[in-house]
């Protein structure tokens, strides 16, 4: 199985470095591996939901205006 590090993904995913460590340490990316202090994360993964919101409201819970 071939990997590509933290970097590559955040790159690949568009999202910062520091949320797909803080996906890998939830166990939320399938396969990824930790080697000492570097993730590992299968080439072939796919990006996991956001599940920090509710179908995408603000703050308040509240729809933006359209």
């Amino acid at each position: 199985m071939d990997y590509i590090s933290v970097q590559d993904a955040a790159i690949k995913w568009g999202i910062s470095e520091r949320r797909i460590q803080k996906l890998c340490e939830e166990n939320r990316i399938k396969g990824a591996v930790r080697f000492s202090r570097v993730w590992a994360i299968p080439k072939d993964a796919e990006k996991p939901a956001d599940g920090r919101t509710l179908r995408g409201g603000g703050r308040d819970g509240r729809k933006a205006k359209e």
